[in-house]
C-alpha cells in the first residue's frame, strides 16, 4: 500500500543527489512511496538526453506507480475552475493532487504555494 506520493520537485533533487534530499529519501523506512504518470512523464521530459532520461527512469522505478481514476480527472478539473485564476495552480498539478485526494495521503512537494490550496495538510515539504 502507498503511504505517501512523491512530486517531480522532490525527485529532481533526488537526481541531483542534493544531500538534503538523500538524507530524507534514506530515512523513509517504512513508507511506500508512489509517483502518479504525470509525475513520470515531468522528471523524464527533464532529461536532456537519453543517458539522463535512462538514469531518471532507473530511479522512478523505485516508486509504486498510482493511476488517476476518472473520478480524479472530476476532482482535477473542479479545482482547476477553483485554484487557477486565483492561485496560479496549473493543471497537471490538479491531476497530481487529485490521486493524493482520493487517497488521502501526504503529497510531498517543494511547491506548496500550489498544492497546499488544494490539498491543505496532505501538501507536506519532505526536509
Amino acid at each position: 500500500m502507498v503511504n505517501a506520493i512523491i512530486e517531480t520537485s522532490v525527485l529532481v533533487d533526488l537526481l541531483r543527489a542534493h544531500p538534503p534530499a538523500l538524507a530524507w529519501y534514506q530515512a523513509q523506512t517504512q513508507p511506500t512511496l508512489g509517483i502518479t504518470p504525470i509525475i513520470w512523464m515531468e522528471v523524464i521530459s527533464g532529461g536532456m538526453n537519453k543517458p539522463e532520461r535512462l538514469y531518471a527512469a532507473r530511479l522512478l522505478k523505485q516508486f509504486v506507480m498510482i493511476y488517476p481514476t476518472s473520478s480524479d480527472f472530476d476532482w482535477a478539473m473542479q479545482a482547476q475552475m477553483r485554484y487557477e485564476l486565483s492561485h496560479g495552480v496549473g493543471m497537471m498539478d490538479c491531476l497530481i493532487a487529485s490521486t493524493s485526494h482520493r487517497l488521502q495521503i501526504p503529497l510531498y512537494s517543494h511547491n506548496l504555494k500550489h498544492f497546499a490550496p488544494l490539498l491543505g495538510p496532505l501538501a507536506q515539504k519532505p526536509y
